[in-house]
């Protein structure tokens, strides 16, 4: 893989993975996956944050889980940061909370894969 940002190769074993887990307020997941499916995965993409899957816990039915990647911990900072300040994203937020609230908490964490995940 080639950034552009840096001009420099990053082998797919170098990649580090984000699971990040949602919270919502009772009965917002609705809201909140409108919002990823019509406008935050193709942000994500724009800013360099590959999506790689997303799930709704059968135990925990008010809750998003989802992987994401990038080159490293410091490219997907920059990502994040950019991805925050996107006036897209600033629109479509503000448009998916008019009826109020939907994430009561975040959670995440980063990840690197193991020599033997199919994941690299």
């Amino acid at each position: 893989m080639l950034l552009a940002s840096t001009m420099t190769t990053v082998s797919a074993a170098d990649r580090v993975y984000e699971m990040r887990t949602y919270y919502t307020l009772e009965g917002r997941l609705p809201n909140l996956l409108a919002r990823f499916r019509d406008h935050t995965t193709a942000l994500f993409e724009k800013h360099g944050i590959t999506n790689i899957g997303y799930w709704v816990p059968t135990a925990k039915p008010n809750t998003l889980v989802y992987l994401l990647s990038y080159p490293s911990v410091e490219a997907a900072k920059a990502s994040w940061a950019a991805f925050r300040t996107d006036p897209a994203w600033t629109k479509a937020q503000k448009a998916s909370e008019e009826s109020g609230k939907i994430v009561e908490k975040v959670e995440s964490v980063y990840m690197n894969p193991t020599d033997f995940s199919k994941l690299k």
